[in-house]
């Protein structure tokens, strides 16, 4: 009878046990579990805020040979090529052949014929009014001659020799007119038989006489040879550029909004063109910006800034004009300064705020931001340094959360 009262009390007692276990795995499970977050800490030290974006290498003193006059650009032997080096006032860039005379059509051919016929009848007008002053000359002289002879037997007037004399000078002056009137005429037209000659193409670069030779205004390299081939070209059109490779700078333009932080002497991290990172400093910033249309079609206003490599020339031996790089402008420095990751910013209303670790809890805390670049910011109030914040909140991180580091043993 006692064993079977104590085989039921066994039985009752591991069912109050079984029933506690399940109790306590039910509130366990039921019972909020940390959340994983990754931490970071707040740290005190240096910090700038630099002004990245894209630019470009350039030759400081560019120097661009262009056609004088309107003419044909000649190929030279031998040819150029960019990279070739050039002496100041010694290689020929470029050969210039003077502008060949164009066809005229049916009727200019015809009023041109018309001109010259009416050019020549003039030239033979102008010879008979030569000859015919010519022969009045003649005849003044003779009665020059004449009338002295009288005047000395005292058969004619004083008055009568001083006409003579009148009328031979007014003949010489008149056949000088005359003889002028013809020049004039066969100038005229030697100019309508110059516009009825048709188009030649006898003349060589081996005449000295046919051609302008454009010789380089400095000595350098060819860095661009905008007129390759043979052909016409206009007064002013480029046809070579020519610098010094070694005398390199870089230039970018930056936001208007960025260059306004941006003095003359800011240090400046060149990479992004496949070598090392290179110093420099900016060396001028335009006092006036210019609208640039961005690749998205957005209008920009952009503020050209020219930037000096400060390394040897040595460690950028590689890097050419118009070489694609990227600056990192520096516009702020501290070297003791509290900083907070941005990725632990969120906003709370008009405020920044940080979920700050406190006995293994979030608790919200407004900071006040000062400086900000695209890693860390600068703490102005609200953090101090060794503080633990959570980075990259996700909606289930509040007030009061359990938090723990998720990388943690």
């Amino acid at each position: 009878m006692r064993s079977k009262s104590m085989t039921n009390w066994l039985k009752r007692l591991g069912g109050i046990a079984a029933f506690g276990l399940i109790a306590a795995a039910a509130v366990w499970f039921a019972w909020p579990q940390p959340i994983p977050v990754d931490l970071a800490t707040v740290a005190k030290g240096p910090m700038e805020v630099a002004v990245d974006d894209e630019a470009k290498t350039q030759v400081r003193h560019l120097y661009t040979v262009s056609a004088p006059v309107a003419g044909k650009v000649l190929r030279i032997s031998p040819p150029r090529h960019v990279g070739d080096q050039v002496t100041k006032d010694e290689t020929v860039m470029a050969v210039m052949q003077p502008t060949i005379p164009s066809f005229h059509d049916v009727r200019t051919h015809e009023e041109l014929l018309a001109a010259l016929s009416a050019a020549e009848a003039a030239v033979i007008f102008a010879e008979a009014d030569v000859r015919r002053l010519e022969a009045a000359l003649a005849y003044s002289r003779t009665e020059l001659d004449r009338a002295e002879k009288l005047a000395k037997t005292g058969a004619i007037s004083q008055g009568d020799l001083d006409k003579a004399k009148f009328e031979l000078d007014t003949d010489e002056a008149a056949l000088a007119s005359a003889k002028a009137q013809v020049e004039v005429r066969r100038n005229e037209r030697a100019m309508v038989q110059a516009r009825l000659g048709q188009p030649v193409d006898d003349v060589t670069q081996s005449d000295p006489a046919c051609c302008i030779q454009l010789r380089a205004p400095v000595s350098g390299r060819i860095l661009r040879i905008v007129q390759e081939s043979e052909g016409m070209v206009q007064p002013g059109a480029p046809l070579v550029e020519i610098g010094d490779p070694l005398d390199l700078q870089v230039v970018a333009d930056l936001l208007s909004t960025d260059a306004v932080q941006i003095k003359p002497g800011a240090p400046v991290l060149i990479d992004g063109w496949g070598g090392p990172a290179l110093q420099g400093s900016v060396t001028r910033v335009d006092p006036a910006g210019f609208l640039k249309v961005s690749a998205l079609g957005i209008e920009e206003q952009r503020v050209h800034t020219e930037i000096n490599i400060v390394d040897p020339p040595e460690k950028w031996a590689q890097l050419g004009h118009d070489y694609r790089v990227i600056v990192h402008v520096t516009s702020w420095r501290d070297d003791n300064v509290v900083t907070v990751p941005v990725a632990a910013l969120f906003r709370k209303g008009d405020d920044w705020a940080v979920y700050l670790l406190e006995n293994g809890r979030a608790r919200t805390t407004v900071v006040k931001i000062g400086h900000r670049n695209n890693r860390v910011a600068e703490v102005e109030s609200g953090l101090s340094e060794g503080d633990r914040v959570v980075l990259h909140p996700s909606d289930r991180v509040g007030d009061g959360v359990a938090l723990r580091e998720r990388n943690a043993e």
